[in-house]
């Protein structure tokens, strides 16, 4: 489901996470706020080509490094060559159809990390990753 977003929210978005507006980090914005797909750098890109023709991916990349530098978004590797960007900062896990290619978010609680043989350690980041068939793909494997 899309929402809209008038161009003072997403400045004021960028402006709570110390980051400078510009065209090209407002679009990005929206286009991570409204296609939580988990998307690579290049489905940015080839998205917003069309509406910024002078637009790089060297700039896709910089905003996307600056996002991540201010806690507007979080990369997963998901054992791909290419990140895929995560606007959900909330602690969840992902789930990776080997069929499909999607990538699903799901709830997972924080007392996972909890356990006795980590004291001690600092933990910076947790990374949840599922791998296995979606629903959809699941179902379709059934109707075959």
């Amino acid at each position: 489901m899309k929402m809209t977003y008038t161009i003072e929210q997403l400045k004021d978005y960028l402006k709570r996470h110390d980051i400078k507006p510009s065209t090209i980090r407002i679009k990005v914005l929206e286009y991570l706020l409204n296609n939580r797909i988990h998307p690579t750098a290049d489905d940015i890109y080839q998205y917003l080509i069309g509406e910024i023709p002078t637009l790089s991916k060297t700039s896709v990349y910089n905003t996307l490094e600056l996002f991540m530098e201010k806690g507007v978004v979080n990369a997963l590797s998901l054992k791909e060559k290419e990140l895929r960007y995560d606007i959900n900062t909330y602690f969840h896990g992902h789930l990776k159809c080997e069929i499909c290619g999607n990538v699903y978010d799901f709830p997972v609680s924080e007392e996972i990390i909890n356990v006795e043989e980590l004291k001690g350690f600092i933990i910076r980041n947790v990374d949840i990753n599922v791998y296995g068939i979606c629903k959809k793909c699941n179902e379709k494997n059934k109707e075959v």
